[in-house]
């Protein structure tokens, strides 16, 4: 009998904590690896229909992300880029030299929402937790990248 009420304990919290995970808090999303990605931002383009935001330094940003213009980015912590072909090659060719000096490489990602589709673009070192969540119809809470995200040599 006193198995019986351990596994109805456990199987109720169990079905609390799987109820609050998915209902409070919000949409969660996701970066994924994306040689396409990858591929557009070692070219160099821009892509007419996203919006560009940088994290970090103005000169060396942590991250580049391309978000669907029809997303609202929900941070103020994301700096707006207007930016033009000459513009996207600054900040990469950037990027990837302070990639290089500290035995680094920069990868693309798809920045996907909770429902697996893609919203838009990243590029940064790999290995970085970010939090993707969606609010409302198309609002969307992405957060930084740490200050130093270089491994130290």
């Amino acid at each position: 009998m006193d198995m019986q009420i351990l596994i109805t304990v456990l199987a109720v919290a169990a079905i609390l904590v799987i109820a609050y995970w998915r209902f409070a808090g919000g949409r969660y999303g996701k970066l994924r690896s994306s040689r396409e990605a990858t591929v557009a931002y070692e070219s160099l383009r821009v892509d007419s229909d996203r919006n560009y935001y940088s994290s970090g330094s103005d000169l060396y940003p942590n991250a580049i992300m391309g978000m669907d213009k029809s997303r609202a980015v929900g941070s103020d912590l994301w700096k707006k880029l207007d930016l033009t072909a000459e513009g996207m090659k600054r900040l990469v060719e950037n990027m990837r030299a302070r990639a290089v000096e500290q035995g680094a490489s920069l990868h693309g990602f798809d920045i996907l929402d909770e429902k697996g589709v893609k919203i838009g673009d990243w590029f940064s070192i790999p290995g970085l937790n970010i939090m993707i969540r969606t609010e409302g119809e198309n609002r969307v809470v992405v957060s930084t990248p740490p200050l130093n995200i270089y491994p130290m040599r």
